[in-house]
C-alpha cells in the first residue's frame, strides 16, 4: 500500500468534501480516504497494482479540482 497525502486547491464546502470522496473511493485499488477542507488536503491509501497516482489526481481534477 501507497499512503499519499494531495494538496487540492478549490474544496471549500462539504459537498465538495463529497464530490472529491465519491471520485477517489470508486478508483479500484484505493483502500482509505480522507478529505480535510480545513488542511485543503486528501490523504489516500492505495494499491499501486491497481491504480496509479495519476489516475487518483485525474478523478479529482476531472471535478473542477486542482491537485497541487
Amino acid at each position: 500500500m501507497i499512503n499519499e497525502v494531495l494538496k487540492v486547491e478549490g474544496m471549500t464546502c462539504d459537498h465538495c468534501r463529497m464530490t472529491v470522496t465519491n471520485a477517489v473511493s470508486a478508483l479500484k485499488g484505493v483502500s482509505e480516504l480522507g478529505v480535510s477542507l480545513e488542511e485543503k488536503t486528501v490523504s489516500v491509501s492505495y494499491d499501486e497494482a491497481q491504480v496509479s497516482l495519476d489516475t487518483i489526481k485525474e478523478a479529482i481534477d476531472s471535478r473542477g479540482y486542482e491537485v497541487a
